[in-house]
């Protein structure tokens, strides 16, 4: 699909902490971000890298002791600094999410099809008989069967992956322009993870979206994403497009990731961990991140990288980032 050279979504200087009773804790630390319509954007990391925040933050659906600076233009439109009302226009209507786990995130005590009807209640003016009809398509487009009948089961009455769909349906409903999906497969068995990312794709390439992609699995990426971005200890470390970051990772903690990967080429062969552990977020961290980890590391990462541009398209913020070989991919 032609992507648009304008991005919809520009993420600048992204700044997000978390005061509590120890202190600050810094979950995202000056990320830089862009999306562009038909793209789809994978964000992986670590756990705790400020992945699931930095998504979060593009809507403002954050715990009240979150502090949150930098500029999140939504079609020109800085989202960090418009009104609340404007903000619960954008939800839902231009910009959907789906959360990470549905049994949590869908309403216990209300019916499928009434979840549905609310996000069509808020966003569209159709009537109620007209709603009713869209739920059904819903549920329909996303492979649910039998869905005029499934509109009056319960959450607790679907399987992992039917919730799933249902979450999926209900981020659909006013027809956004961004997908907002935080690890939307992570507690769903391998055949349902292919099938809702499948369906994801497709969703992308009929309605013309753009989506963010939240997840720790780099096979995932690999085979849904046409660009990533590489997040380590809430900064953005590599960002890029997928064959590049893979093939040519120019950022010692993106290889270091690449590496620890299982492949295809022995059985019983020793997986490659990264030694160590991230840093704490509620300390200062005034170089590279990585650095306590890193093989690659001289003096110069004892000052904090900024993102440089290793090629067209493609930013990277460590000192080593030219020295790294490329990385061989088995067949």
């Amino acid at each position: 699909m032609m992507v648009n050279v304008e991005p919809l979504l520009r993420v600048n200087a992204l700044h997000v902490s978390f005061e509590t009773s120890r202190g600050s804790v810094r979950a995202v630390d000056g990320v830089d971000l862009e999306v562009r319509a038909g793209e789809v954007l994978g964000l992986v990391g670590e756990s705790g890298s400020g992945k699931s925040v930095t998504l979060r933050s593009i809507t403002r659906i954050l715990h009240p002791n979150a502090r949150v600076s930098g500029q999140v233009f939504w079609r020109g439109e800085d989202l960090l600094h418009v009104p609340e009302t404007r903000l619960q226009a954008v939800r839902g209507a231009e910009i959907a999410m789906i959360f990470q786990e549905p049994m949590t995130a869908l309403n216990p005590v209300l019916t499928i099809g009434l979840q549905i009807d609310e996000a069509l209640v808020a966003h569209t003016t159709l009537s109620r008989a007209a709603r009713r009809k869209r739920a059904v398509e819903l549920l329909d487009h996303v492979g649910i069967p039998s869905a005029a009948e499934r509109l009056g089961n319960y959450p607790h009455e679907f399987s992992g992956g039917m919730r799933q769909r249902a979450m999926i349906a209900i981020a659909l409903a006013a027809e956004p322009k961004l997908l907002l999906a935080d690890e939307p497969t992570t507690a769903l068995d391998v055949t349902i993870q292919d099938q809702i990312l499948k369906l994801l794709l497709r969703l992308v390439d009929e309605m013309g979206m753009a989506m963010i992609l939240v997840t720790h699995d780099l096979g995932v990426v690999a085979e849904t994403c046409s660009q990533v971005a590489v997040m380590y200890a809430g900064r953005i470390a590599e960002a890029g497009p997928v064959e590049a970051i893979f093939h040519h990772p120019r950022h010692a903690y993106t290889r270091a990731l690449l590496n620890s990967m299982p492949d295809n080429t022995a059985a019983r062969v020793a997986l490659k961990p990264i030694p160590g552990q991230p840093p704490r977020l509620d300390r200062p961290i005034p170089g590279c991140p990585f650095l306590p980890r890193c093989t690659w590391a001289t003096p110069p990462c004892e000052l904090r990288p900024p993102l440089v541009a290793i090629a067209p398209g493609h930013v990277s913020a460590c000192t080593a980032a030219h020295r790294l070989p490329s990385r061989i991919v088995p067949a």
